[in-house]
């Protein structure tokens, strides 16, 4: 009996020794990890800050690019001084190189060389890029896309997902989607817009039809079997989303 009990106490022991162990070891795999993605992240923050530093728009298109990268550059900084998981090193790692989209943005605007490939961001092969001039009116309202900065469209996206829906990269005459992307959703009238302005473009998530570019799972204002219109017959309501600097375009 007295045998039995003290290998007992020995197992016991051993297990909570060998728990221990492995607990250090994760412990000390999650910190390896974490500096890793610290280290990274800071790597392009500190490449976008040069570049923010160093370039002057000459145009509306550059300057507004460059505007928007300096922007990500402080979201970035902020973003990294808070990090204490990988996950939040890598978000910080997404606004850097968004920042380094829109420099790359700047720099074909003002003719110069755009630099290196980056790395791809968090959706934007799936959303393509604008390929062909367009102009919309909805209600009014006009917006024009193209595959080139100019004066019409001196504003850049680098292409992803906001709100559950594909943004194709490309230049705009607005930021439309800010709205969207302020507030975490689109409103009741944006599929029209999305309908108009990339339905049917190659190179775009959109080139099958608008319906095919939108994610039911994620898309809340996406119809899972095809857009009927129901909805939208009171059109856009532009007076009900004035979000910041950005104009009264909320009911996309």
């Amino acid at each position: 009996m007295g045998n039995g009990l003290v290998l007992l106490v020995v197992l016991l022991v051993g297990a909570v020794a060998l728990w221990m162990w492995a607990s250090s070891r994760a412990a000390g795999r999650a910190a390896v990890q974490l500096a890793d993605a610290q280290a990274d992240a800071r790597r392009v923050i500190e490449r976008l800050g040069g570049q923010v530093l160093n370039l002057t728009g000459s145009d509306d298109a550059s300057r507004q690019a460059l505007a928007d990268a300096a922007e990500r550059f402080t979201a970035a900084s902020a973003q990294i001084d808070r990090a204490d998981t990988t996950t939040q090193a890598q978000l910080a790692k997404q606004s850097a190189l968004e920042g380094l989209y829109y420099v790359r943005a700047a720099r074909t605007a003002m003719d110069m060389d755009p630099g290196p490939e980056l790395e791809s961001l968090s959706g934007q092969h799936g959303a393509g890029a604008v390929t062909e001039e367009r102009v919309v009116e909805v209600d009014g309202h006009r917006i024009a896309a193209s595959p080139r900065p100019s004066a019409r469209t001196p504003n850049y996206y680098p292409g992803g997902q906001v709100a559950g829906r594909q943004i194709p990269a490309g230049w705009y005459s607005e930021p439309w989607w800010k709205t969207a992307l302020i507030a975490g959703a689109w409103g009741i009238g944006s599929l029209v817009l999305f309908d108009a302005l990339f339905s049917g473009m190659p190179g775009t998530g959109y080139e099958q039809g608008v319906s095919a570019g939108l994610d039911p799972d994620t898309d809340p204002g996406a119809d899972p079997d095809g857009f009927d219109g129901e909805g939208l017959d009171g059109g856009w309501d532009f007076g009900g989303g004035d979000v910041g600097d950005f104009g009264d375009f909320g009911g996309f």
